[in-house]
């Protein structure tokens, strides 16, 4: 029988500033330098003797009341371990850390959920299915929601309760530390970490406080030398040098303000949260984990926990240039002031007209091109003039023919001559004009394109697209995509500083994430759509059909 297990945040763009794990603030840069002797330390079994000693007197208790352990996992651990197991049952609320459910099946145990979102910590009921439990979790400020419980509330749980774990890893992010308070009932432990505030989550080195009993309890579980010596030494160094820390803690706490805050004015509803995190309820989570993603922010999406299937959690950075870029990243994805279309692929359909063109111009030189070399590349990207293409095309198969004359016959065959229609004719629009003006009504709607401007106009007119377009930029105008330049300049020209752009090929994407607009792919009619999946991956989302921007919008 499987067992359960835990699955990350998985991000698929290439993420710059994560904040999907809840990691705390850089530490300070010379902690690893400072440690004495590493290569002894690395030659024998790990001593936190130091370590636990430290621990204690920040927390005035006894040695022998402090387990130092891998990380709060471990600390959790050991205590389902201690008092769990097949036909035993455990109260926790919901949601919460997901480790405690994982490792509540692992060893087959039944785990009792109460709801608590947000608001006061459901005492009664969870004080009510205590008494017939082995161990309580509570988890305060609770990871997703960032709700905490009192101290009068952690009281009355206690009471009814054989065994209570406090997972405190969030608290110095909290206005209350409920740590002392819980090490007098007697039969509640608290897990701490140096995880998040101290910012050492690589480190895995977290511990456990309670009474002697119970401490000595939990060492007979888990390894002996659950820490490194690495670790070990690094995590004192910190904790002797704790100066930043508030400083770190009140920066998370001004951003979790202003977090909040901005997600109001983008009609989000948000948690309240002490931890460095906000929970945010949003229309579309796989939408505004993309847009983030494509600009380069990874935030944690819940996919396949029913519950939280419409939540997103966006862990404070600690860092004023790296919240601004969070904030920005945001309001563009929920509040965009415009969106921007290629127009080949994307608002017209020109797998008969301009990729054919490649491949018949091609062979009148007497090269052979094919849709699968013209599909390689512009996945390849720097790919966005087909006259240069078809030439670049044709001189890799020996044709070395002059641009001009590439052009000239590319022409040719495009346009028509007289008796022969081009192939332009045979071009068909991707999107109507009613949904157009509907799109132009909410949005202003520009089209960025690498066609000369005469053949831009002439298209978009021609389908009855050109009068709702606020803004046309060509390639007369600014250099071709993957340059940034043709977006910078449409964005520019329509006064906005937040856009989406729709666009087919790798060059599309590329321009749009270097000028600060959110990439949204579209597969073009006639492309393989897996392969045009690989080539798209750094987009927001990939749309089957432009039309499909209609869920998007805002």
């Amino acid at each position: 029988m499987s067992r359960p297990t835990y699955t990350g945040p998985l991000l698929s763009h290439d993420i710059e500033l994560d904040l999907s794990r809840n990691e705390g603030s850089l530490a300070s840069s010379d902690l690893v330098g400072s440690v004495v002797d590493p290569n002894e330390l690395i030659r024998r079994y790990p001593d936190t003797t130091d370590l636990r000693r430290r621990l204690a007197e920040i927390h005035g208790v006894a040695e022998d009341q402090v387990l130092v352990t891998a990380g709060g996992d471990d600390a959790l651990f050991r205590c389902m371990l201690s008092r769990l197991g097949p036909g035993k049952s455990a109260v926790a609320t919901t949601p919460t850390f997901e480790m405690i459910p994982v490792y509540a099946g692992q060893i087959r145990s039944q785990l009792v959920e109460i709801e608590w979102w947000m608001g006061p910590f459901p005492t009664s009921a969870v004080a009510d299915a205590a008494r017939d439990a082995s161990v309580v979790f509570v988890v305060s400020p609770n990871n997703p929601t960032g709700s905490t419980i009192t101290s009068d509330e952690l009281r009355t749980v206690s009471d009814a309760a054989q065994l209570v774990v406090l997972d405190a890893a969030y608290v110095e992010y909290a206005d209350d530390d409920l740590t002392a308070v819980a090490l007098d009932l007697g039969n509640t432990v608290v897990i701490r970490t140096l995880s998040k505030a101290y910012g050492l989550a690589g480190l895995r080195v977290g511990y456990l406080l309670g009474p002697s009993d119970l401490i000595s309890e939990m060492v007979s579980y888990g390894s002996p030398y659950a820490v490194s010596s690495l670790s070990a030494a690094v995590a004192l160094g910190r904790l002797n040098r704790p100066g930043d820390l508030q400083a770190v803690v009140d920066e998370i706490r001004t951003e979790r303000a202003m977090l909040a805050n901005l997600l109001d004015t983008l009609d989000v509803h948000s948690l309240p949260s002490q931890g460095n995190f906000v929970l945010a309820n949003v229309e579309d989570p796989e939408w505004v984990a993309g847009a983030c993603g494509a600009l380069g922010v990874g935030v944690r999406r819940f996919a396949g926990r029913g519950d939280l299937d419409r939540w997103i959690r966006i862990t404070l950075p600690g860092n004023e240039r790296e919240f601004i870029r969070l904030q920005r990243v945001l309001t563009i994805a929920l509040s965009p002031q415009a969106v921007l279309f290629d127009l080949d692929g994307v608002l017209v359909d020109v797998s008969g007209s301009y990729r054919r063109a490649i491949i018949e111009t091609a062979a009148s030189f007497g090269a052979t091109v094919t849709e699968r070399d013209i599909e390689d590349a512009k996945a390849a990207g720097g790919a966005n003039d087909d006259w240069e293409l078809t030439r670049r095309l044709m001189a890799d198969r020996g044709a070395q023919i002059d641009r001009s004359d590439v052009v000239e016959r590319f022409e040719e065959i495009y346009q028509g001559l007289p008796g022969r229609p081009g192939l332009k004719f045979t071009e068909r629009p991707l999107v109507d004009p009613a949904t157009w003006t509907r799109w132009a009504d909410t949005l202003p709607l520009g089209v960025v394109t690498g066609r000369p401007r005469r053949d831009a106009e002439e298209v978009l007119d021609r389908f009855g697209l050109l009068v709702d377009t606020s803004v046309l930029v060509t390639r007369e105008d600014a250099p071709l995509k993957p340059d940034p330049g043709p977006v910078l300049l449409a964005m520019e020209q329509l006064g906005v500083d937040r856009a989406w752009f729709l666009g087919d090929t790798t060059d599309d994407v590329e321009a749009a994430r270097a000028a600060g607009a959110i990439p949204i792919g579209v597969v073009a009619p006639g492309a393989p759509t897996r392969r045009t999946a690989r080539t798209l991956s750094k987009a927001a989302q990939i749309l089957t059909r432009t039309t499909d921007l209609e869920e998007l919008l805002p």
